[in-house]
């Protein structure tokens, strides 16, 4: 094989390795990829605001004690509150699970400190 030849073989072979290296869409596929979550911050920062949501992307509430937090969505047809755990081997933060589009309020409160965070979720489709 001529070293031309060898060079677009390599060549070739290199870009196909690269392309199956390459991040996922963020839309789900029926390939089944995942869907980063979207991530907030569970402090004052969040009190007041709005934050909108994707069907199909889970709001991920990160706090320093995950267990702690307790949540309640008034419209439980547009999305649910999933509380944080502990497993034994890892610990989970609470999270919101969107079900339909929607605006729905969502209030959360932290049991150790008595914190209440409220905040208004917009599920898009």
């Amino acid at each position: 094989m001529s070293l031309r030849k060898s060079f677009v073989v390599a060549a070739l072979a290199a870009t196909l390795a690269l392309a199956g290296c390459s991040s996922p869409s963020p839309e789900p596929s029926a390939t089944g990829s995942v869907v980063a979550p979207v991530i907030v911050t569970l402090d004052s920062s969040l009190d007041g605001t709005t934050v909108s949501l994707p069907i199909g992307t889970v709001l991920d509430l990160s706090a320093e004690d995950p267990k702690a937090w307790t949540g309640e969505v008034a419209d439980t047809a547009i999305a649910e509150f999933v509380p944080g755990k502990d497993d034994g081997s890892a610990e989970f933060n609470p999270g919101i699970k969107p079900i339909s589009a929607g605006t729905t309020q969502v209030t959360l409160t932290d049991s150790a400190s008595d914190e209440t965070i409220e905040f208004t979720l917009e599920v898009t489709g």
